[in-house]
């Protein structure tokens, strides 16, 4: 499949909601945190695999600020891979060039936490290839309140006139304000649903959402998304016969 992707039609943002580890781990009669575990080779996966085509920007839901309502074993979990992880993927990330950032209120995480991501972060801050973006304590709605706030202290301060807001300056406040929209979205596990992910960007996503659980997401799988979505048009509320125009 990957021969049949036109690289000059590739998606420059692509976003991931990663669902059915728990499914997975519940298949294998194993507890949740094993799927997480088993996770990590699909994420590594869809972040060599973006790179290899020349995405730009590739973002994975790591942990929703709903998730801190999870069971306390299983966050406690979560966070302690989530350090590890970090820590032994650093190597791979710098092989590929790729770039690590987070959006989100990581503020919020364990401070353990923040110090591996403050370390990745700055060992691969001057690659130039993927971006690779986790979204960690994130929520959209937060996002956008977070963004309507700044607008409001700026229009309080006298800075800035209400009539003055407008999409631009709205995008502007938003974690995601140094990167494009995500033109493709993928959720796996088949559930049909965005779960308060990036609210505002995925206004003109195409979304991609395969049966396949998270664990069992391959570069073959990234291939058959990414074809799908180069079969697609993008019309952004014109006509067919408009865009042949």
């Amino acid at each position: 499949m990957k021969e049949d992707i036109d690289p000059g039609n590739l998606p420059q943002h692509i976003a991931v909601i990663m669902d059915g580890n728990g499914r997975w781990a519940k298949q294998k009669g194993a507890a949740r945190i094993f799927g997480h575990n088993n996770a990590i080779k699909a994420v590594r996966e869809v972040t060599e695999g973006c790179a290899e085509l020349g995405v730009k920007f590739l973002t994975l839901y790591a942990f929703s600020t709903e998730n801190w309502n999870r069971p306390k074993l299983e966050v406690d979990a979560l966070m302690t891979l989530l350090v590890h992880t970090i820590r032994g993927e650093i190597k791979t990330l710098m092989n590929n060039n790729v770039r690590l950032t987070t959006i989100g209120h990581t503020e919020t995480l364990p401070k353990d936490c923040q110090r591996e991501l403050a370390e990745a972060m700055r060992e691969t801050a001057n690659n130039t290839g993927l971006t690779l973006v986790l979204a960690l304590s994130y929520s959209g709605r937060w996002e956008i309140l977070e963004a309507a706030r700044q607008l409001a202290v700026a229009v309080r301060a006298g800075e800035l006139a209400p009539e003055d807001i407008d999409e631009t300056r709205f995008h502007q406040k938003l974690t995601t304000a140094n990167m494009p929209d995500p033109e493709l979205m993928i959720r796996t596990s088949g559930e049909m649903r965005i779960s308060n992910f990036m609210l505002w960007q995925l206004a003109y996503s195409e979304f991609y959402m395969p049966e396949v659980l998270w664990p069992d997401f391959r570069r073959e799988h990234l291939h058959e998304a990414i074809l799908t979505y180069q079969k697609r048009e993008r019309r952004f509320g014109k006509t067919s016969e408009q865009l042949a125009k």
